[in-house]
């Protein structure tokens, strides 16, 4: 086995939520998942196709009909997009790693904002690239990027910027002049920018201002960027459509690339599932209805969770902008996964350790507020706050 797989760190949330396995009076908040299941009209669409006998392969990248409505879908979020743009994959982590193949390769240097989702700095790692952190800085609660420490960070010899904006953990949210910055600055460093915009519509921006724009989202790379830019985009229908369990992604990428890219699919997965893709078809047809409603609903987790957290003694978190995760610390709690550990073990509560998410992240804790009943967070409150009294 090569080094750089047998050094890979284990799950650090599998490893709490272990801890509380087995356990039905948990109250589990770890994963980044909400707890309502995928919309009747997806479901339907894919029981559909396989009453239909659509079992068979499909084109590497992805379904016509598929493609063509994901073109529709991200031009009217941004500046239009060519259905030759798009390319469809098994997952947003896989559209992810099929980028990273497409570009990286041993020796290679990768710069990656963190901390982020563990398997984006995995993923040049496992290629043979060396991954160059620059960390966000947390002040008062709030993850601030020093644009001036990541600009210098990149530098010719920088093949890929790796940046997740809205951010997993922190919610932290590039705005349009730093988005303009970077591209700038990659176009001339001849750098390729790779952005994990996968919460871009679990976005409050908007109504936390008292505007409520049926397409609202976050600020991305796409609405600047021209179309032969070296910046690929990566999608997922699991945050925004409530599929997490169908593992169905996409990339906006220049069309130079999407040869290599159906090759690399070819290579990885063949190819989507058809049911899979028809769900995924009927979801961002519907998107208009479904997404403004779910935004909402987050909308008043956080409302719900963030106010009952800043309240407790000793809790450091701020109000995010974008996402489904609170991200705070607890004053004297360094380690945050023996906390973690400590809260599932004698308080039923499940949280993510910050450290999960780099070692920029310790002593931080991640609670994923997206919960069909807000009750559920606030019986969670209680348990963080009857447990920090012992």
């Amino acid at each position: 086995m090569r080094d750089v797989i047998r050094q890979l760190p284990g799950s650090k949330i599998r490893e709490v939520a272990n801890a509380g396995l087995g356990r039905s009076d948990v109250l589990a908040f770890w994963f980044g998942e909400g707890d309502e299941a995928t919309p009747d009209f997806i479901r339907e669409a894919a029981v559909a196709s396989l009453a239909r006998g659509e079992t068979f392969y499909s084109h590497n990248l992805g379904l016509p009909e598929l493609r063509e409505a994901l073109a529709a879908y991200v031009g009217a979020l941004h500046r239009p997009v060519g259905f030759d743009r798009i390319a469809v994959t098994s997952s947003g982590v896989n559209a992810l790693m099929i980028a990273m193949q497409a570009l990286t390769g041993a020796g290679d240097e990768v710069v990656a904002v963190v901390p982020v989702w563990p398997n984006l700095t995995a993923q040049p790692a496992i290629l043979g690239a060396e991954v160059k952190r620059v960390s966000l800085r947390p002040q008062a609660g709030v993850w601030r990027l020093d644009l001036d420490e990541l600009l210098a960070a990149v530098t010719p010899r920088t093949r890929v910027l790796l940046i997740n904006a809205p951010n997993n953990p922190t919610g932290w949210t590039l705005d349009r002049g730093e988005q303009a910055a970077i591209l700038a600055h990659c176009r001339c460093t001849g750098t390729w920018i790779v952005a994990d915009e996968v919460y871009e519509r679990l976005y409050f921006g908007a109504a936390d201002r008292g505007d409520m724009p049926g397409r609202s989202c976050a600020p991305s790379f796409l609405d600047l960027a021209k179309p032969d830019d070296r910046v690929l985009v990566a999608h997922s229908f699991s945050k925004s459509f409530l599929m997490t369990g169908w593992r169905l992604g996409w990339l906006v990428l220049p069309a130079a690339l999407l040869d290599a890219v159906g090759k690399l699919i070819e290579f990885n997965t063949s190819c989507a599932p058809v049911f899979v893709q028809r769900a995924g078809l009927a979801a961002v047809r519907g998107a208009d209805t479904l997404v403004p409603g779910l935004v909402e609903h987050l909308r008043r987790c956080r409302d719900t969770l963030l106010p009952a957290l800043q309240a407790l003694h000793g809790v450091e978190v701020a109000l995010p902008a974008a996402g489904m995760y609170a991200f705070f610390r607890v004053a004297g709690e360094a380690d945050s996964l023996a906390f973690a550990k400590r809260l599932v073990t004698q308080a039923g509560l499940g949280l993510a350790p910050g450290v999960a998410f780099g070692p920029e992240a310790e002593g931080w804790l991640r609670w994923c507020y997206a919960s069909r009943d807000p009750v559920r967070l606030t019986q969670g409150v209680e348990r963080l706050r009857d447990a920090l009294r012992l």
